[in-house]
């Protein structure tokens, strides 16, 4: 039987990004006769990558780059190269080239909402006003034009079941849930706090928008009343400015460790932070881009049975009661000192770790969407 291809693409993500690679690459290294691509920014490979994987690191450029524009022509070569099957899309920025491609030779595309991209821009403050509206504008009419070419949706999050009117057919709910690794096992519960010094944790994206500044805030709070208690930031931050600040207050306070910032970080080192841990820090900022979503590292951290912090929400608050996971704050009003009186009397995951935060039954969905795009799909050699 003749080998069959899936390439899985991003512009911005790491080869090694936990949703493309883990989650998406390894669960479709699973088929019979497959063999996955990811194509990706520059980044270290995954040394325990499954046999029928391979990389194409081709991305790397500053965010605001000329080279950001001719990444499509590599993108496109890449493509003709490889002769895909089956294209999984993880951004907008890749969809008209894969397009094209599919135009000229034929294939499945499958788009991976990974995120309301127009909201983002318009409901974030990256850019000026005029600017972000227009770049939005334009977004959604690259995702609106490419719809009826699109043979399958993923979609990281059921709220986009609603916010995005391109969703009408052929599309599965695909959640970022954890998906654990070979040296995973299942922690020991319930869970309680030490009565000494606490380890923070703030992982993933480091930005305003996500409460890096609250989380400094807070663990301020935290190393005055139980000294000895430290904060680790770690993971990358897309902003240069927003990375010098936090910099900057962490110079005059040694208990709040850095990890990552200006420079890409593997998802093993951020799981051996989780579970190094004490308590997991959530502080985002209320916003209409990630109001409705459920943050990734959430799922990682109930994973681990890591005690949370988290910002209220009355989407995650349901979330954290139901499985004893922590408390819901406002990390702007919060009486820190009688927090911690709280979470010293508590103990957390008292049923044990939730099966619904594990990514099996979100690959099994996967599985089932992409299974029937590859068996009948030929490419044109010409």
């Amino acid at each position: 039987m003749p080998e069959k291809r899936i390439l899985i693409a991003s512009l911005l993500k790491p080869v090694n990004d936990t949703r493309m690679y883990e989650k998406l690459g390894r669960s479709l290294a699973m088929l019979p006769d497959v063999q996955v691509h990811i194509c990706g920014f520059e980044a270290a490979l995954p040394a325990d990558a499954p046999a029928n994987m391979s990389f194409h690191p081709i991305f790397h450029f500053r965010r605001l780059s000329i080279k950001r524009a001719s990444a499509q022509v590599l993108y496109y070569r890449l493509l003709c190269h490889l002769k895909p099957q089956v294209i999984i899309v993880c951004t907008h920025e890749l969809l008209l080239s894969s397009l094209y491609f599919k135009k000229k030779h034929g294939c499945r595309l499958v788009y991976d909402v990974r995120e309301n991209y127009a909201l983002n821009l318009t409901a974030q403050h990256n850019y000026n006003a005029g600017l972000k509206h227009l770049l939005a504008l334009g977004v959604r009419k690259i995702e609106k034009a490419a719809a009826t070419s699109i043979s399958h949706y993923l979609v990281a999050e059921q709220s986009y079941l609603q916010e995005l009117p391109f969703l009408t057919r052929n599309t599965t709910l695909v959640q970022n849930k954890y998906k654990p690794g070979a040296s995973y096992t299942m922690p020991v519960t319930p869970v309680a706090l030490p009565a000494g010094p606490l380890q923070l944790l703030y992982s993933g994206t480091i930005a305003e928008l996500y409460g890096v500044f609250e989380a400094i805030t807070f663990a301020e709070a935290v190393h005055q009343l139980r000294p000895g208690s430290t904060l680790t930031i770690i993971g990358y931050s897309a902003r240069a400015e927003t990375w010098h600040q936090v910099k900057k207050l962490a110079e005059g306070r040694p208990y709040i460790r850095l990890v990552g910032g200006d420079k890409l970080v593997p998802h093993p080192s951020i799981v051996q932070q989780i579970q190094q841990s004490d308590l997991g820090l959530l502080p985002y900022q209320p916003n209409a881009s990630t109001f409705r979503c459920i943050p990734t590292k959430l799922y990682e951290y109930v994973a681990h049975a890591l005690p949370v912090v988290v910002q209220a929400n009355p989407l995650w608050q349901p979330i954290v009661a139901r499985h004893a996971a922590g408390v819901s704050i406002d990390f702007r009003t919060c009486d820190v000192a009688a927090l911690l009186q709280q979470l010293r009397q508590q103990q957390f995951y008292t049923t044990g770790v939730p099966a619904e935060a594990f990514w099996k039954e979100e690959e099994q969905k996967l599985l089932v969407a992409i299974t029937p795009l590859l068996e009948h799909e030929k490419i044109k050699t010409s």
